[in-house]
């Protein structure tokens, strides 16, 4: 008897990677292992040197093909067994192992929007919709555009295992969301490229597309985001490390928005609850600011904070490592552990 198991990485397509996936045939009772690729086709590699190797890093249920059927997320490395350059997820296992102690917790909000026939869903031919604010969390056929899809990737997500939880329309026709989380650092992007994947291959039964393109509509029209909730230890007990990790990103802005996702210009522009790229700003209850503190957290003294900065096309990877890294450093610092 045999099982299938769906190999998935990510490439090294600039300035937005790819996902990628091929299936691989193992007898039952055999674990995924390592396995090879061509590089060269994945823009990883040149032709004269184009072996590669996928690291098995996270396996879950199929929930495409069901039965002892698997998803394996890997790591690229090179044939000596270094990671490749388009590894992000190696540079986060360091960064997570060295502030382990202080128990971060991520939830990444996932924006993304259908498109077909070079449209986004609820687009009339030649044309636009009804104002942006209807959709948001709307009900109705002249408001929703794909929920079937999103039922059905949702239903996927949860038979995968995968800490997916919950799902909105979002703002503008053919927007929505997911949320991933609470997490730690490895397990929220594992999670969420996964789920990224799953959303890519059920929107795929339907002939749609979903794109995580920040700002899929030129106008008066909502960016796509990938907000991401942060807390550790120290900041789930006291509002004080909630301040510091606010500070400490204050002091790094410019090194975040850098790495969180292509095309942050035109996302990040004051308006469409954005804080212009350039200026950092944190604030209770804020949409506008760069970094939200929920008003239950000022209330409550601890939780905590939402960093609204990163596009939906973020790497989840590398936001989780830069978040952990400028947070837990600053709180080790501080003596807020």
């Amino acid at each position: 008897m045999t099982y299938k198991a769906e190999y998935i990485w990510i490439d090294g397509t600039e300035p937005t990677a790819k996902l990628r996936s091929k299936t691989k045939v193992l007898a039952d009772g055999a674990e995924p292992s390592l396995w090879g690729f061509d590089g060269s086709s994945t823009n990883q590699a040149t032709g004269h040197s184009s072996d590669l190797v996928l690291k098995p890093v996270f396996t879950c249920p199929d929930p495409i093909r069901g039965g002892d059927n698997v998803l394996v997320m890997c790591e690229v490395l090179h044939t000596d067994m270094t990671p490749h350059a388009s590894n992000t997820r190696a540079p986060l296992v360091e960064v997570a192992e060295r502030f382990a102690e202080q128990d971060s917790w991520f939830g990444i909000e996932q924006e993304y929007t259908f498109f077909k026939e070079g449209r986004p869903l609820g687009f009339p031919l030649g044309g636009f919709p009804a104002p942006q604010g209807g959709y948001y969390c709307g009900v109705g056929a002249d408001e929703v555009f794909g929920r079937d899809i999103v039922e059905l990737h949702l239903d996927r997500c949860l038979a995968a295992g995968l800490a997916i939880s919950g799902i909105n329309a979002e703002v503008m026709p053919g927007q929505w969301e997911f949320q991933v989380g609470p997490a730690g650092p490895l397990e929220v992007g594992d999670h969420m490229w996964v789920a990224r994947w799953l959303l890519y291959r059920t929107a795929e039964e339907f002939d749609v597309a979903a794109t995580l393109d920040p700002k899929p509509v030129k106008g008066d029209w909502n960016g796509a985001g990938a907000h991401t909730n942060f807390s550790t230890k120290a900041m789930r007990e006291g509002y004080e490390p909630i301040i510091t990790a606010c500070e400490a990103l204050a002091d790094n802005a410019m090194e975040h928005v850098k790495n969180y996702g292509h095309g942050i210009e035109d996302r990040l522009t004051g308006h469409h609850e954005t804080a212009p790229w350039d200026k950092f700003s944190y604030g209770v209850s804020d949409r506008g600011a760069s970094v939200r503190i929920p008003w239950q957290v000022e209330v409550d003294k601890k939780g905590y904070i939402e960093d609204r900065r990163p596009n939906a096309n973020v790497d989840p990877y590398v936001v989780a490592r830069l978040m952990v890294d400028t947070c837990c450093t600053a709180l080790e610092k501080a003596g807020q552990v």
